[in-house]
């Protein structure tokens, strides 16, 4: 074993503060400034990724199923697990999944346009500064069911042309998505608002799956049961609304790219449908998802089986195609296209502990492989919350800053 010097030691230490000293002062969010400081290109250089400490007073307060992996990764070999291994295998799966949802015989996503109501008011949503106009999308789907989305567009539009999907989850508060969605729009993005079916702002009531003259009020995702059969998948409730929406963006405004950013149930959603439409460029699900091998091992509060959407016993043929590892995989590979993941921690939900250190690194790896697109997950250890952190969202917009600069 090689040894290091006290000399050595000291000379690395002496390094590292010259580096820190020519970067600048630490910023507000703990990171060093790079004012001053240029790139060979004569460009400035660009800020730092945020980081940030575990917090201490939280992580005291967890057992140690939060720091150590569990029981359910032993023997379990990802790499294996997977089934995306070229490109071409994205294209092929992604034919059977959306041909699953759609029970079509092309593979095609619908092609379809929203109702759409222009500058409208809408008290159901937080208030936002920076809006020049709401639109109202409103998808109409089978047995009567309609959902809502929302379009922000941006009083001060970026000169990047983008665009942006933030989706909600089963009912959360309303800060998260303000606090997200208002980010976007003081950096000029337009902003489509959605949520899950039958939640928040979304109609709470379809068609009987029996008789159609009769209405329906399901008290939760797993009440949908008597809608599942063999020639129509309830997923499409879920997905529909957004390549709808998708749609009438890309006619009407030509955006130069699509991102998405979903919390919880809203996580799983930015995880399957950037999987599913590769219009969809960057996607950061947040505390959506997990693979199946690990739903019985997160800590706490019990083991996550996820809503109906998200259950293997619920839609085998869909999660038969792919499991989790190959979704990632499908948001993630393709030109300028990339996915970061985002779990916390210490979240009192779900998808938290440490077991997706044991996927993370296959997944990573095998997106480098392949050579087209980026995957990461980011676990983020700052707070105890069901939420996209500050620091979360920091290290978001840093992303499509810093490392999409000179992307669509």
């Amino acid at each position: 074993m090689s040894t290091v010097s006290r000399r050595a030691l000291l000379g690395t230490a002496g390094a590292v503060a010259a580096t820190a000293a020519t970067l600048g002062s630490p910023g507000p969010n703990g990171t060093a400034s790079a004012q001053g400081a240029s790139s060979p290109n004569g460009r400035p250089s660009p800020r730092p990724r945020p980081v940030a400490p575990v917090n201490q007073e939280v992580a005291a307060a967890h057992s140690l199923d939060y720091r150590a992996l569990p029981q359910e990764v032993v023997g379990v070999d990802v790499e294996q697990l997977m089934t995306v291994h070229t490109e071409a295998d994205t294209e092929r799966l992604r034919q059977l999944l959306v041909a699953e949802v759609w029970k079509s015989a092309d593979g095609r996503l619908p092609d379809t346009l929203p109702d759409v109501e222009r500058g409208v008011t809408a008290p159901e949503l937080p208030a936002f500064t920076g809006v020049r106009r709401i639109d109202r999308l409103t998808v109409s789907m089978p047995y009567g069911l309609r959902s809502v989305v929302h379009l922000l567009l941006p009083r001060r539009a970026g000169a990047h042309g983008r665009f942006a999907l933030y989706h909600n989850g089963h009912g959360e508060t309303p800060e998260t998505m303000q606090r997200t969605a208002q980010a976007l729009l003081d950096a000029g993005y337009g902003v489509l608002l959605c949520a899950m079916p039958l939640y928040h702002w979304n109609p709470k009531q379809l068609q009987s799956p029996t008789d159609p003259d009769t209405l329906v009020t399901p008290e939760s995702h797993n009440d949908l049961g008597p809608w599942e059969t063999a020639t129509f998948s309830t997923l499409r409730f879920f997905l529909e609304p957004l390549a709808v929406a998708v749609n009438h963006v890309q006619r009407t405004y030509r955006p130069s790219s699509l991102q998405m950013i979903g919390l919880s149930g809203g996580g799983w959603t930015a995880t399957v449908y950037p999987a599913l439409d590769p219009r969809i460029t960057r996607s950061y699900p947040t505390a959506g998802s997990l693979p199946f091998f690990l739903r019985s091992a997160p800590p706490k509060p019990r083991p996550t089986t996820g809503d109906w959407e998200q259950r293997l016993d619920r839609h085998p043929v869909f999660y038969g195609i792919c499991d989790f590892p190959d979704l990632y995989a499908l948001a993630s590979v393709g030109p300028h296209r990339r996915q970061m993941q985002i779990l916390n921690r210490f979240d009192d939900c779900c998808f938290n502990g440490v077991g997706h250190r044991s996927y993370a690194p296959v997944v990573s790896h095998r997106i480098q492989v392949i050579g087209k697109g980026h995957w990461e997950l980011l676990e983020d250890a700052t707070h105890g919350d069901h939420t996209i952190s500050p620091h979360a969202l920091d290290v978001i917009l840093w992303d499509l800053d810093v490392n999409c600069v000179d992307e669509p």
